[in-house]
């Protein structure tokens, strides 16, 4: 008969007792592996970690870095090519032509009483006088005489009779030793002042500049050509404002002559006779002193000055004033009646200020 089996309990107490059994060979060498694996693992971990943080830092600095220097050549770069810009391009004191209509609603638009009279006065020239684009005039002081002097030179006109007979260089000298204007070194070239005896030799120079372009471009039958060399000319500051001013002294000297005829009791043109009867300008030298010095200084040509220009030169000036649209003034003449073999220019105006030229 088979003795009775212990209880499972009685086992486990007995194991219990036993204690831990010891861990064999082959367990200690893989826990030992392990050990090593995971020790090797976090060192590299830690080693890879910190490089990354490093170079992720030295990216980011290197990116700050070229942010900041594009930055900078991007201003340098701006910088010069502004300068060079402004160094080389030409600065047109005469701009191209534009359509009018567009050059219209470009600059007057809205609905007020005065840009809707602007709108319909250049309408008015577009489809009445066939007047297509227009060329606008820088504007300062000596846009009337600009204006005109472009025009003459564009067209290729020729000189004043008077001019053909007499050196126009030696005008300056003339007046001093002639006719005794030694009040003439108070003249002021637009916005000097004073040059005192210095003033005939820089007349002179005006004069004798004005009489070589004139004579050159009249010279020229090719209209592009004239077109070109215009460009050319009204781009150079220095040039335009001799020519101004010599176109001032043409002025003065006209007036001069005609104030000497008018002491021998010879008759003269209305307009002069108009001239001397205000006191600002009852003589050359005040003529001068009040209205002619402040040209291309303070203020530009009043509408007795385009009478004077334009008889002095020997055209006849038609100028479209838009601001008297629908009045007997919106087309005016400077001189009103000149002789009929006076050649025409046009310019349009939108203040009795300031001067535009019209491209029919």
């Amino acid at each position: 008969m088979a003795a009775p089996r212990s209880p499972p309990r009685v086992r486990v107490r007995a194991r219990e007792r036993e204690g831990p059994r010891a861990p064999t060979a082959g367990s200690d060498q893989v826990h030992s592996w392990t050990l090593v694996t995971s020790q090797a693992l976090d060192t590299a971990w830690k080693v890879a970690r910190g490089s990354v943080t490093l170079a992720v830092a030295f990216l980011v600095a290197a990116l700050c870095y070229v942010r900041r220097m594009h930055s900078y050549l991007g201003r340098r770069l701006k910088w010069w090519i502004g300068y060079l810009q402004r160094k080389f391009k030409r600065n047109l004191s005469v701009e191209a032509e534009v359509d009018l209509l567009s050059y219209s609603a470009r600059e007057w638009k809205g609905e007020t009483p005065r840009a809707k009279l602007m709108r319909k006065a250049y309408e008015e020239l577009f489809w009445r006088h066939h007047i297509k684009c227009v060329r606008q005039v820088k504007r300062d002081n000596y846009d009337a005489l600009r204006s005109v002097l472009f025009q003459i030179f564009s067209q290729g006109l020729s000189f004043p009779s008077w001019m053909k007979e007499k050196d126009i260089v030696k005008l300056p000298e003339k007046l001093l030793f002639s006719q005794g204007c030694n009040w003439i070194q108070q003249y002021s070239f637009g916005p000097e002042k004073y040059t005192g005896s210095n003033v005939f030799g820089k007349l002179r120079k005006c004069v004798e500049l004005l009489k070589t372009q004139w004579t050159e471009f009249s010279g020229i039958k090719d209209y592009h050509k004239r077109g070109s060399m215009c460009n050319i000319l009204f781009s150079d500051a220095i040039l335009e404002y001799k020519l101004y001013e010599a176109l001032k002294f043409i002025m003065l000297y006209q007036v001069t002559e005609v104030y000497e005829q008018m002491k021998t009791q010879k008759v003269i043109p209305g307009l002069f006779r108009l001239l001397f009867s205000r006191e600002t300008s009852s003589d050359p030298l005040s003529f001068m002193m009040n209205h002619l010095n402040s040209v291309g200084d303070t203020c530009g040509l009043e509408q007795i000055d385009m009478f004077i220009l334009g008889h002095s030169l020997e055209i006849k000036i038609k100028v479209f004033r838009l601001f008297k649209f629908n009045s007997r003034d919106f087309e005016v003449c400077y001189p009103d009646l000149p002789f009929r073999e006076w050649p025409e220019i046009s310019l349009l105006t939108e203040n009795d200020r300031h001067y535009h030229i019209p491209v029919f």
